[in-house]
């Protein structure tokens, strides 16, 4: 596996206030992403991702998440497989909830 395939919600958190472009994809379904969300997220549920790729072509940079990371880690597998540079964000959202931002509802 590449170290490069994980980033800590801290460095999203950063990358994201430098004003990156950075294509942040919540995998999770639907119901999840309704309960709590990171705001400017888009919403691709992971059974989607195959039929989804132009979406992330002009990407710069594509950051997966999900409730705790297990899933995003699995999808930027199967998007770099296609080559496509997509990276997990280590914990999901969870994590984000835990060290980024508290008012994001835990479930």
């Amino acid at each position: 596996m590449s170290d490069d395939i994980q980033i800590l919600p801290r460095e999203v958190k950063q990358r994201l206030d430098s004003g990156a472009r950075m294509l942040l994809v919540d995998i999770r379904q639907d119901w999840e992403h309704k309960t709590c969300r990171i705001e400017g997220a888009t919403l691709v549920p992971m059974e989607t991702l195959a039929s989804q790729l132009a979406l992330f072509e002009a990407a710069e940079e594509i950051v997966l998440y999900c409730h705790h990371g297990v899933r995003s880690l699995n999808a930027a597998l199967m998007l770099r497989q296609q080559g496509i540079p997509a990276r997990s964000m280590s914990g999901g959202i969870a994590r984000w909830s835990e060290e980024i931002d508290p008012s994001v509802p835990k479930y």
